[in-house]
Order: structure tokens, then C-alpha cells, then sequence
């Protein structure tokens, strides 16, 4: 079996829903040397989220932050954790609703993903610094 693990920095993006999957596939070219396995990618952040879905039409992205904004809403009275503003606490329920990792399947040294489907960086803050992100990638 082979294990490749690489860390990297993402540039910093606004909020919203953002499609990375070419970040990722750039940052771990050892993909190619992967007949069947795993690709997990960790995001190193607690008020940051990944998730898979729709890659082709932008407003599935807009739809996302408009529908968790309702759900996990800013200034909520009973929060007390807002040491960072009021995106604070929001930020980090969205990211636990969302998830730190996604694992997608590698098939002759590639993602084995839909059609329609991209890995997302679901930025929660306004002002957030760049990402990092643990691939690790395992199979024969």
C-alpha cells in the first residue's frame, strides 16, 4: 500500500462556498500513483468547513449561505462565545453541521467524483486567513 500526505495553505477567501477541488488535485500530484484508494482531505480549522456537492451551477453556493445564515442565525442572544464577533459562535456551529473532512475515492490515479460534484471550502468567517488543509491519499 501507498500513503502520501501533504499539508498546504489555502489563499484566503471571502465567505461563502467556494469550489477547491484543482487546489487539491495540485497540491498532491501523487494521485497519479493511486490505482484504487482514498483521498481524505482535513481542514485544520474549527470555524471552517468541506463538503461535496453541486460544482456547476454557482447560485447552489449562494442557496447554501442563505439557507445555514436562517439556521445558525448571527447575534443570537444565548451565544456566549463572540470574542471575535458576531460571525464567531455561527462559524463554529456551521463548520461541526458541515464536517472537517471528506474522503473521495481514487480510480487510476484519479478523483472518482460525479460529473456535478466539487469539493467545497464552506468559509464561515468574514475576515478569515488563509486555510490549511491535510490530503492524505492511500491505495495500491
Amino acid at each position: 500500500m501507498k500513503i502520501f500526505q501533504k499539508e498546504f495553505t489555502l489563499t484566503p477567501y471571502r465567505r461563502g462556498y467556494h469550489i477547491i477541488t484543482q487546489s487539491i488535485i495540485d497540491n498532491i500530484p501523487e494521485l497519479k500513483h493511486i490505482q484504487q484508494g482514498f483521498l481524505q482531505v482535513f481542514i485544520k480549522h474549527t470555524s471552517a468547513s468541506l463538503t461535496i456537492n453541486e460544482n456547476a451551477d454557482p447560485t447552489v453556493r449562494d442557496d447554501f449561505e442563505s439557507h445555514l445564515n436562517i439556521v445558525v442565525p448571527e447575534n443570537a442572544p444565548y451565544y456566549k462565545h463572540d470574542y471575535e464577533g458576531s460571525d464567531d459562535m455561527p462559524a463554529h456551529i456551521k463548520a461541526s453541521l458541515m464536517g472537517a473532512s471528506v474522503k473521495i475515492p481514487i480510480t487510476n490515479g484519479k478523483l472518482n467524483m460525479g460529473i456535478w460534484q466539487g469539493i467545497y471550502l464552506c468559509e464561515h468567517r468574514n475576515y478569515a486567513s488563509g486555510r490549511n488543509l491535510v490530503l492524505t491519499a492511500w491505495g495500491i
